[in-house]
């Protein structure tokens, strides 16, 4: 697929953080493309009923829809994103789970979350580890609210075949699988399970982790 590079240019900026007029337009696409991803990550993050679990970065809100399935009424989603378009689309459409009292959203950065240490059973994020200078830092940051039995998933695409995508030199960092995995366990966090997932440009790895003081 190719793209006239202002194209790609103005797509990259959308999709690292969805603005303007355009950036409502983009939240039902963010979950048509990323719906393989979310799914295997909500799979493997396997929320349960009654737990308090957090979507980083949710985007168009499918995996917020997939995690408020997991934990129950019993339960509480906490949706995480900076992008005021996907904020406005996700309250719209998960009203009744707000007024429940079973999803909260947040306006605020995945670098410094709004929550105390060791709040949260289990923690998402997909396709967002390219738009962050500093994965290392994120991953503490995730690794800080976890409780001690906690989980964290990471979905990110493969970095040699996203190079295939038009819009990903306008942007992206694209980081070698091993510095994202050197970044989870120097946050104190081990890696209980890492696999492929998808083809072509599209392939993707899921990595689970714990905090190393769990069982």
């Amino acid at each position: 697929m190719t793209l006239p590079a202002p194209v790609a240019v103005a797509l990259a900026a959308q999709l690292r953080e969805p603005h303007g007029p355009a950036g409502p337009l983009l939240g039902p696409g963010l979950d048509r493309g990323n719906r393989r991803a979310i799914v295997e990550g909500v799979t493997a993050l396997r929320p349960r009923p009654g737990e308090v679990v957090a979507d980083l970065g949710f985007g168009g809100g499918l995996g917020l829809a997939r995690l408020l399935a997991g934990v129950g009424p019993a339960g509480l989603v906490h949706g995480v994103e900076r992008s005021v378009p996907m904020l406005t689309l996700a309250a719209r459409r998960f009203r009744p789970a707000l007024t429940a009292g079973t999803l909260a959203l947040h306006g605020a950065t995945i670098l410094r979350l709004p929550f105390p240490d060791a709040s949260l059973d289990a923690a998402l994020t997909v396709h967002t580890l390219y738009f962050l200078d500093d994965p290392a830092r994120a991953c503490r940051e995730w690794a800080r609210v976890l409780r001690p039995h906690g989980r964290l998933v990471l979905v990110f695409g493969d970095p040699v075949a996203m190079t295939e995508l038009p819009f990903t030199a306008y942007g992206f960092r694209l980081r070698p699988v091993a510095t994202i995995v050197d970044a989870v366990r120097a946050a104190g966090l081990r890696v209980t399970t890492h696999h492929r997932a998808g083809h072509g440009a599209h392939e993707f790895h899921v990595l689970c982790a714990r905090p190393c003081n769990s069982g």
